[in-house]
């Protein structure tokens, strides 16, 4: 892996630029002097970033950086930086590569050793969790979750006793069935705040127990609208303690008639605990 202080002092930088996720006034002074000098911009979508840039007064050239060409595109890139030219990455919206393109080459930049320098700005999961009311001290963000209900519910089962706020981003097709399978699997009770439309005209959010905010997103008319930052709960001690309890209760009762592999499985799929917490916990109860 090479060092920056192996390239030539005249290689480009690769700046990773945040942009606004709504308001267009958030893009800070700095953002925009890197657009303006920048000898090409990779965008998302160079159309949606087109209009941004209109708005900024800029006029650069684009090409169009997204999931589907990122490894080929990524050499494009590297031949400007190796060109003494210097490159912005922007995508739709807020800060790349999280949940968004950029990866790959960030990656491969980085190996090669140009110089990759992020340019701070809006977030759409931090600007939600600043203002949700969730302990912020740890969160673990997951990206979108799984599109269909059974991996989506498999995907929550497996973080129901995570005790860190949880953050998700998802589209508005399938909001509603999220947070019912929130609902369903973490307990209808369990706190949940969704920030909708962050920082536009119609900013919204939607706070209280999974079940009531799933009837709040129902009679909403503009409930299934827009963009969503989804943020749950960590598991509190006291479920922590009690779902311990109750799976020693249940693998009691397994281990008189099954193996301890076979009572961990079926402890795992009746109390939603990873099989592998209740295969050592079995140990311990036979042993």
């Amino acid at each position: 892996m090479n060092s920056e202080s192996e390239l030539p002092e005249q290689a480009g930088t690769l700046y990773i630029v945040a942009t606004p996720i709504g308001n267009l006034d958030d893009l800070s002074t700095r953002a925009a002097a890197v657009l303006s000098r920048v000898a090409v911009i990779a965008a998302e979508d160079t159309r949606h970033s087109g209009r941004l840039l209109q708005h900024l007064g800029i006029s650069k050239p684009m090409m169009a950086l997204h999931e589907h060409n990122e490894r080929d595109r990524a050499g494009q890139v590297l031949g400007k930086l190796a060109a003494c030219q210097d490159v912005a990455l922007i995508s739709d919206a807020g800060t790349p590569l999280i949940s968004d393109p950029g990866f790959v080459l960030v990656r491969e930049a980085r190996a090669r050793g140009y110089r990759v320098t992020p340019v701070p700005g809006a977030c759409a999961l931090i600007s939600a969790l600043s203002a949700a009311g969730l302990p912020t001290d740890r969160f673990l963000f997951e990206g979108f979750l799984p599109s269909k209900s059974g991996a989506r519910k498999a995907a929550l089962d497996r973080l129901a006793r995570e005790s860190a706020t949880l953050v998700f981003y998802e589209s508005p097709h399938r909001i509603v069935d999220t947070v019912g399978d929130i609902a369903e699997v973490m307990g209808a009770e369990r706190e949940l705040v969704l920030a909708r439309e962050l920082t536009k005209t119609f900013e919204t959010f939607y706070a209280g127990a999974a079940a009531h905010v799933r009837q709040t997103l129902e009679a909403d008319p503009h409930g299934s609208r827009g963009e969503f930052v989804v943020m749950v709960r960590g598991a509190s001690a006291e479920e922590l303690s009690v779902g311990a309890a109750e799976a020693d209760r249940v693998l009691a009762l397994l281990l008189t008639e099954l193996p301890v592999k076979k009572a961990a499985k079926l402890a795992s799929e009746l109390t939603g605990i990873s099989k592998n917490e209740l295969y050592q916990r079995a140990l311990s109860l036979k042993a």
